[in-house]
């Protein structure tokens, strides 16, 4: 099991029993006591037995919960977070504890060789990212803040920081030339195994052995059942350390590298975060005008490259061979965040997130078409219910006016977190938890659809 620092650990509550529903304020003690169980230091863990470090998207949904539980604690995740930004921009998707063993985690500090941020040890990231979140989830804490000269603070100190994040994945990342960001890994879609990505995955080639070199730690923690193949965690080794091995060099990426993905998920929350940025622009004294340009390019791009009106929803296009895979998956759904979203493509969305393939009303939106053949209701993204995304997808639906849906999308979530517990994922046919229990996001955001008005 992985170590912990007994001096700020506290045991988290015990998930309630099956079919034992939690009252509201049950839940939102519940909540909070996961997210003060799983505080270390600067920032909070995903969970203490599987994911002992901090990850990237997972700090931006926390920190929304935060700002109703415990603000300055929510500006600490995404400060310790931001503080580990490459001099490109990027934002690592893990941020290592330097305090737990690398025997405690693989792929570990040791594997990624990263290069040394300034003020930070050596190594102590990741190369790769995740999706950027984090200027939504600024935006939300500085609108629940209380004090607000400290929060204008805390905004601007971030703002220059989130700024070279967009700019670095609308740069060296536009690997396709038409304005999308593309992912260079499994992981740095935050879907890690969604179906989205068998067939680009399909041209990395599965060597098992590098399993034996690298242990997995994910199965000894968790049900393998549950988990990524060890063919596609071969694949994701693979793929890593081709990219490490490359310098993290983004130059010349089409030419070399062989998962090159534009995820529609990933580009939606990228154009979500420009209509942050431009909130945020006002409050710190900047210009907003670049950002609502850049989220209105990004939208069109996404119509343009990601749409299939086939489906009426967003596919993940393989930047390699120019193909968009035909898997229904719920990053397909994601770009109802966006408000300039044109009023039919919302339309055509809202058809499918309510129809038999996803179905919203409980419990919520799985990770997957219900109606494919392969369709798991265990396995990670390849079936399950997941709560940030489905967060995603109500605050789109409220974006758009769509208040009904919304609502019924709301109340479906927190009764899967009442039944379940604050769990990792949950099963989308019986809605029972999954994963690691006492997850911080599930935490965090359960307390923010508990204050939603």
């Amino acid at each position: 099991m992985v170590r912990v620092n007994r001096a700020t650990h506290v045991p988290p509550t015990p998930a309630p029993q099956a079919g034992a529903a939690l009252t509201e304020a049950d839940l939102r003690q519940r909540a909070a006591e996961v997210l003060d169980a799983n505080w270390e230091r600067d920032h909070t863990v995903p969970s203490r037995a599987l994911y002992p470090h901090q990850w990237s998207w997972d700090a931006a949904f926390i920190a929304v919960g935060l700002a109703h539980h415990a603000p300055e604690r929510a500006w600490w995740d995404l400060r310790s977070l931001f503080a580990a930004q490459w001099a490109d921009g990027r934002v690592p998707h893990i941020v290592f504890d330097p305090n737990v063993s690398e025997r405690d985690y693989f792929p570990g500090p040791a594997f990624w060789d990263a290069p040394p941020v300034p003020g930070r040890l050596a190594g102590l990231t990741t190369g790769i990212v995740q999706p950027p979140v984090h200027a939504v989830a600024a935006w939300e804490v500085y609108r629940r803040a209380t004090d607000r000269p400290a929060a204008r603070a805390e905004l601007t100190w971030l703002y220059p920081r989130l700024v070279r994040q967009q700019e670095y994945l609308f740069g060296a990342r536009d690997v396709g030339g038409a304005g999308l960001a593309s992912i260079v890994h499994p992981w740095e879609s935050g879907l890690d195994n969604s179906p989205a990505w068998d067939r680009a995955l399909a041209a990395v080639p599965a060597d098992l052995s590098l399993l034996r070199r690298h242990r997995r730690q994910d199965t000894n923690v968790a049900d393998s059942s549950h988990r990524p193949t060890d063919t596609d965690y071969a694949r994701y080794i693979a793929l890593a350390a081709a990219y490490r091995d490359s310098g993290y060099a983004d130059a010349g990426l089409a030419q070399r590298h062989l998962f090159l993905v534009e995820c529609p998920a990933f580009n939606a929350i990228l154009g979500a975060a420009e209509h942050a940025l431009a909130d945020i622009a006002e409050v710190v004294g900047a210009d907003p005008a670049p950002h609502r340009d850049r989220a209105e390019h990004i939208t069109k791009a996404l119509l343009d490259r990601l749409l299939d009106p086939a489906t009426g929803m967003f596919h993940a296009r393989d930047v390699r061979t120019g193909e968009l895979t035909p898997a229904r998956c719920v990053s397909g759904l994601l770009p109802l965040i966006l408000p300039g979203l044109p009023e039919d493509r919302v339309a055509a969305l809202l058809a499918e997130a309510g129809s038999g393939r996803f179905g919203y009303a409980g419990p919520p939106v799985p990770s997957y078409d219900r109606t494919a053949p392969d369709f798991d209701r265990l396995r990670y993204w390849r079936g399950p219910v997941w709560i940030n995304v489905n967060w995603l997808l109500w605050r789109g639906l409220r974006t758009h006016g769509h208040a009904a849906a919304a609502g019924t999308l709301r109340t479906a979530m927190l009764d899967v977190i009442r039944r379940g517990g604050c769990y990792e994922y949950f099963d989308p046919i019986d809605g029972a938890g999954i994963g690691a229990a006492a997850f911080s996001w599930t935490a965090a955001l359960a307390l923010d659809l508990l204050a939603a008005d």
